[in-house]
């Protein structure tokens, strides 16, 4: 008698698992992508601000624009990647290949990426601005 070492095929509520976590993905990098855009246009704002007192100096707000703009594009970066990685794990579940149990890589760059945003800005905001 021999045994059979086929794979069991996926479930449905495997496919489903998948989906929703693309979509937490999808929805974290749109909110990367807000919130970059807003950083981006906090500079404008204290730019503005800076014109409506005559008595403090302009002061350059490029850090905003920039970590702004990189936020941005970590969140185009997340949304390609997750795509990228829905795609692959709905061919391993068609296959009847058993789901990655191993930590996430994705968001472990996000959240380390993030951390070193956040420290930058910390950093920023306590020792350049306060010198300006």
């Amino acid at each position: 008698m021999e045994v059979s070492k086929q794979s069991p095929r996926a479930s449905l509520t495997d496919f489903l698992a998948v989906e929703r976590t693309f979509l937490a993905w999808i929805r974290t990098g749109l909110a990367l992508m807000g919130f970059g855009f807003v950083v981006a246009r906090f500079g404008l704002f204290l730019e503005e601000f800076h014109l409506a007192l005559p008595s403090s100096a302009p002061a350059s707000h490029q850090f905003s624009l920039w970590s702004g703009t990189a936020l941005i594009a970590v969140g185009v970066g997340v949304n390609l990647y997750s795509a990228w990685r829905y795609v692959h794990l709905i061919h391993a579940l068609n296959r009847g290949e058993p789901g990655d149990t191993r930590p996430s890589k994705q968001a472990v760059i996000v959240a380390v990426t993030l951390a070193a945003f956040g420290l930058a800005m910390a950093v920023y905001l306590t020792l350049i601005r306060r010198s300006g």
